[in-house]
Order: C-alpha cells, then sequence, then structure tokens
C-alpha cells in the first residue's frame, strides 16, 4: 500500500482530493489525519476485492419471482481502484437514470470493473448517458453483459489441436521446393 501511495503522490494530481477533504475536515470539524483514518476505513480490504461486499447476492427479489421485472447485468468500468461505494453506486444509479433502489441487485465491486443488475426496461438514451456519468472521476461505460452460460475447458480447438487429438501442422512447406 506505501508504494501504491507513493506512486499516486508522485504521478496524479490531487488537487480536487485535497479540496474534498479539506471541505470534510471543515464541515465535520475533524482534522485532516482523522479523515484520512476514516477515508482508509472506507477502502475494501484486498481479500474482499472479489467477494460482494456491498449487497448479499439476491437470487430471486419479489418483483423477479412474480416476473413483472426483467433484470439485465450490466458491467461497469468504476472498481474498488476508484474507491467505490455500493451506497454511492446506487446514489448515482438513482440521480442519473431514475431507477428505484430497489431494483439495483447483486452489485459485485472488483478492482477493475462492477457488475450488478438492473430493470430491462431502461430507455436507450438513459443507457447512452449513464456511459458518460462520473463517479471519482472515472466514467462509468455501463455496457451490457452477454449471457453466456457455455463451458469453455475442453475445448481441443481453442487449445492448438484437432478434433481426432493431433497437433495442427504449424509449418507448412513452400511448393516451389524441389525435391532431393
Amino acid at each position: 500500500m506505501k508504494n501504491q501511495i507513493q506512486q499516486i503522490l508522485s504521478s496524479t494530481n490531487l488537487d480536487a482530493q485535497r479540496a474534498l477533504i479539506s471541505e470534510l475536515c471543515t464541515e465535520l470539524s475533524i482534522d485532516s489525519l482523522s479523515c484520512a483514518a476514516a477515508l482508509l476505513s472506507l477502502m475494501p480490504s484486498k481479500e474482499n476485492l472479489n467477494v460482494n461486499t456491498l449487497s448479499p447476492p439476491r437470487s430471486l427479489t419479489a418483483s423477479n419471482a412474480t416476473g413483472e421485472i426483467k433484470m439485465i447485468r450490466y458491467r461497469l468500468d468504476v472498481g474498488s481502484k476508484q474507491q467505490i461505494t455500493a451506497d454511492q453506486l446506487r446514489k448515482v444509479l438513482i440521480e442519473e437514470s431514475g431507477v428505484d433502489k430497489k431494483n439495483i441487485n447483486n452489485i459485485h465491486i472488483h478492482s477493475l470493473y462492477t457488475l450488478l443488475e438492473l430493470p430491462d426496461e431502461m430507455p436507450p438514451d438513459i443507457f447512452q448517458h449513464l456511459k458518460s456519468v462520473e463517479i471519482n472521476q472515472q466514467k462509468l461505460d455501463i455496457r451490457r453483459v452477454k449471457n453466456n452460460n457455455k463451458r469453455r475447458g475442453n475445448n481441443y480447438i481453442r487449445r492448438g489441436r484437432k478434433r481426432d487429438n493431433k497437433p495442427i501442422n504449424t509449418e507448412t512447406k513452400p511448393d516451389n521446393q524441389a525435391a532431393d
């Protein structure tokens, strides 16, 4: 973590973050060290980077059980490296798209991206707007995730083999080569 902090301090313009911390310290009547400690406690630990720390996974919600709302999986280009929280993400999605907070499901924050489920009925103009919305100076760049349930494990072609388990001949002899 020390190396990451040193790298960020040497290569990133932190004026906006400094202004925000200064504003937080003034509003909360705390010193910057206490503010930094509180902000560190908000960061997910390394063990939790690939674990859903935001909300427990819900396989069936009341609306899904009755079939009223079809949910679609989306990928956002923000993750724990951008120090987002579930509350932050929900708040932005509610403000920018008008989606009901009960319809933001299965949020999984990874280090570089986030997966979540939103209602299928999202209008295209709102979807395009969400692509340009920013959280912590990072665009959401929302994309629909294709539902691909195929297993890829035992595919011989992908491993460079024909179906009869013989290796693919990668060396080709030129046609103009004369036989000796």
